[in-house]
């Protein structure tokens, strides 16, 4: 369509609203050009300059991970004793203590504990901080996921890469400051997982589609030149800009007149990020691309490489399915072979072009696991509920204790007894890695200035480096 012809044909709603599809809605919440990002800049000397969140949405054991207990072969099927009662065979409708299916190994110089489905990540241990002090609030799928996410149990605050990008900015002023590379099926809590919340709406992740296309509407439709299309956008923001002079408050207007131009910038930079098939051979095999166990987030860690070296800020991968309430040696078996392969491809693809340094990488769930479960199908399907008070989580790079294991849970899994802070402290941490101090890293919401940690944390420095 020619520019002259948007006048003739098309009112100005109808123009706004037809090219915010495909690319240009997605662009809607992406980052505007640079000279309209509003960055608050570091507080603090960083030591990561980018981010990327591996998120396990389901709840990973870390009994059944990263955490053995010994003590639960030892107990295997019997059952809690309760008022002091004896403890004695299985029986139907009681809970009983639950071993872990899989064996441990001690990996690297710093020994640190693998399950034995790990066969790739272990090469790794020396470049991984492992910690087993966190503790949440919730239970419940979508609440705990909020809080891990934004710092608020029930939805609605920002998400973690809203905040950073917000304090920060982006790296690449033709790409978005937050990506998310979600599975087909969104997570537990939707979108607001990686929501702006209250932030200006250009905060919000951009979230890559996960089969076919990841972008719609990346290329131009057939008969449409760039200058057909920088004469449609150069038109449409004089009719925007007089609109919004008008109504100055409409900050979801802004964000989208300046996402018309970031998708106008995309369309020459993006193509080249998203083909991965441009890597070597010898990459994508290592990423486990091409095998159906790893294929999938495979790619999603090739493509957050490709998009942190590109100048993107943060970058949050999910995998799912990780409730293992039964079949817990079948579930978490499969579940951890198809990550390992891939994640471990991505710290050693980080490491060989120098950016593991700088670049912090995440890998965490929403809670971890109970030392128990109820039994059933005759006691061969036991696998293991939720659990706040203990969770394992590891991070690498970025400035983190690379080769330590900080913290430790009792000697069933069932909650954490040493180094033991709140997701809030997690955060601070996060953020202070990163050159943000939680406390001035504010945004003013209804009446107060809001913060990541909701009231306040502290850094946890035994992860620090």
């Amino acid at each position: 369509m020619k520019t002259q012809n948007i006048v003739a044909t098309l009112s100005r709603r109808e123009a706004l609203y037809g090219l915010g599809t495909g690319i240009g809605s997605l662009a809607f919440s992406s980052l505007a050009q640079a000279e309209n990002i509003h960055s608050i800049g570091p507080h603090l000397t960083a030591k990561a300059k980018r981010c990327i969140f591996l998120m396990m949405e389901g709840g990973p054991s870390h009994i059944d991970t990263f955490d053995p207990k010994p003590e639960l072969a030892k107990r295997h099927l019997q059952r809690f004793k309760r008022n002091g009662e004896r403890e004695s065979a299985m029986s139907s409708g009681e809970r009983y203590f639950v071993k872990s299916p899989f064996g441990f190994k001690k990996a690297g110089k710093c020994g640190a504990d693998f399950s034995s489905e790990w066969y790739h990540l272990k090469n790794y241990a020396d470049d991984i901080c492992f910690y087993r002090g966190c503790q949440v609030e919730s239970v419940n799928h979508p609440t705990a996921c909020y809080h891990v996410n934004t710092g608020n149990r029930f939805g609605g605050d920002p998400a973690v890469g809203a905040w950073i990008t917000y304090g920060l900015g982006t790296l690449n002023e033709n790409l978005p400051g937050f990506v998310v590379l979600p599975r087909a099926s969104y997570p537990q809590g939707g979108a607001s997982n990686w929501s702006n919340g209250f932030l200006p709406a250009e905060y919000q992740g951009t979230p890559l589609r996960p089969e076919g296309s990841p972008i719609l509407d990346l290329n131009l439709p057939t008969g449409m030149t760039r200058g057909d299309q920088r004469g449609n956008l150069d038109l449409l923001a004089q009719l925007n800009k007089k609109h919004f002079q008008q109504r100055p408050q409409q900050d979801e207007l802004k964000a989208r007149m300046s996402s018309y131009e970031l998708a106008y910038r995309m369309q020459m930079e993006v193509p080249g990020i998203l083909d991965i098939d441009g890597e070597t051979e010898k990459t994508r095999e290592a990423y486990g691309i091409g095998d159906l166990k790893t294929d999938a987030f495979g790619r999603k860690c090739l493509l957050a490489r490709r998009l942190v070296e590109k100048g993107v800020r943060f970058v949050q991968a999910y995998a799912g399915n990780w409730d293992s309430h039964d079949y817990i040696s079948r579930a978490h078996g499969s579940l951890i072979r198809s990550v390992d392969k891939p994640i471990a491809a991505l710290l050693g693809d980080l490491k060989a072009r120098g950016l593991l340094e700088d670049t912090l990488v995440v890998w965490c769930g929403e809670f971890g696991r109970t030392p128990d479960n109820g039994i059933r199908g005759g006691g061969t399907s036991y696998g293991r509920d939720h659990n706040p008070k203990a969770m394992t989580m590891w991070f690498a790079g970025g400035g983190t204790k690379a080769g330590h294991t900080i913290g430790a849970t009792d000697d069933i899994g069932a909650e954490a007894i040493e180094c033991v802070h709140h997701i809030r402290d997690v955060h601070c941490t996060w953020l202070n890695l990163l050159g943000l101090d939680d406390n001035k890293l504010t945004y003013y919401h209804a009446g107060r200035y809001k913060q990541l940690s909701q009231f306040g944390g502290e850094v946890i420095k035994d992860l620090i480096a």
